[in-house]
């Protein structure tokens, strides 16, 4: 490299390594057993700045994919797994990505003049801020704004992913589904059936009682990894719209009594699944709605903690009105709700990352 490079203007600048390699490993990935002695080409490549960067390796993974067309084989473009997960920086990463907006959704609530104001602001929005709303479940749940109950289940499932991570890959997808919905559907017996708690805890104040939809996600994300073309043929194809139609009715004759109530909210949330998927599917073919429907999906979160409190608001002042004027102005507010939602994330997440840069340079500049 230094015989070759002086300055920036010798860049870009590709070096390439052919050489045997040996693993002695009995570790298969993804059900193959590694080859012991293969020969591996790798690439180096050496650029100006990101951009220059990202245009190389996009030029690198073409050359390669219309190699393997040439060849008449179908090449699928993978992330390669990054070696162990550091998971301190894990957790770090994901508080980081879930408290700011969060707090901002209660500065939001307190200041805006436009939101429903159900409850007064006393002691308990200490538990809230913090995420705690399963202290004293039944005061500090839906305390404010309802749809916060989902935060105290995010921070439950963010605490114990590692374990069910780990477990996902000892076990294998099917045989975790399995283990961790009966777990889920367990809880779910013992605090309705059996102790006869309150309500909320199955909602989401323990996570455990959620754990089979939690898991649900987890075992798709792994199949789809090792058959993304079967997956996507039954989720987006067709054939999962069809199914979560049909099966809805029947999920929610599982509100018959309490003993079958165990099993509703994943069989209801599993059809539903389906037909926002195949849906999805559908919407595909129009190139501007998808994009704006990704556009909210890629910021849902925000969205979502900010909504309630002003649908409330406005829902009570609308009301009255014929069902046509109510639904035009339904969908007015749906419209300006996600646009306030997405402002908000991308605010919040801008004013993050900056903090967090200054932090990283600060830090350097110590070491």
């Amino acid at each position: 490299f230094r015989s070759h490079v002086t300055s920036y203007k010798d860049l870009p600048l590709t070096l390439y390594h052919i050489q045997w390699k040996f693993r002695d490993e009995m570790r298969p990935r993804f059900g193959v057993m590694r080859g012991r002695e293969f020969l591996m080409k790798d690439g180096y490549n050496f650029d100006v700045d990101r951009d220059a960067a990202l245009h190389a390796y996009n030029r690198h993974m073409v050359s390669y994919l219309r190699t393997y067309e040439r060849m008449g084989l179908t090449a699928i473009p993978m992330r390669a797994a990054s070696g162990p997960i550091q998971w301190g920086s894990w957790y770090v990463a994901r508080l980081v990505r879930l408290y700011p907006m969060y707090w901002v959704a209660h500065l939001v609530y307190l200041l805006s003049p436009f939101v429903a104001r159900l409850e007064p602001v006393d002691s308990r929005i200490v538990f809230s801020l913090l995420g705690f709303r399963f202290i004293d479940i039944s005061r500090n749940f839906h305390y404010l704004n309802a749809a916060w109950w989902y935060f105290a289940l995010l921070l439950q499932l963010v605490l114990m992913f590692p374990l069910l991570f780990w477990a996902a890959r000892k076990l294998g997808p099917r045989t975790f589904l399995l283990v961790a919905a009966a777990v889920g559907f367990f809880a779910r017996y013992l605090l309705l059936v059996v102790y006869q708690q309150n309500g909320v805890w199955s909602v989401g104040g323990l996570a455990l009682c959620r754990l089979p939809e939690f898991a649900l996600g987890m075992a798709l994300g792994m199949w789809h990894a090792r058959s993304p073309e079967k997956t996507e043929k039954f989720f987006l194809g067709g054939a999962g719209l069809v199914a979560g139609i049909l099966l809805y009715p029947l999920a929610l004759q599982l509100y018959a009594n309490i003993h079958t109530y165990v099993f509703v909210d994943f069989a209801t949330g599993v059809c539903c699944m389906l037909v926002v998927l195949g849906l999805s599917g559908l919407i595909v073919r129009w190139p501007m709605a998808t994009a704006t429907l990704s556009l909210v999906g890629a910021y849902s979160y925000g969205i979502f903690l900010v909504h309630q409190p002003y649908v409330i608001w406005i829902g009570m002042r609308i009301r009255e009105q014929p069902v046509w004027l109510f639904l035009l102005i339904s969908l007015v507010v749906l419209a300006a709700m996600s646009v306030w939602g997405i402002a908000l994330e991308k605010a919040t997440n801008a004013v993050v990352r900056r903090i967090s840069e200054t932090l990283k340079k600060q830090k350097r500049a110590v070491v």
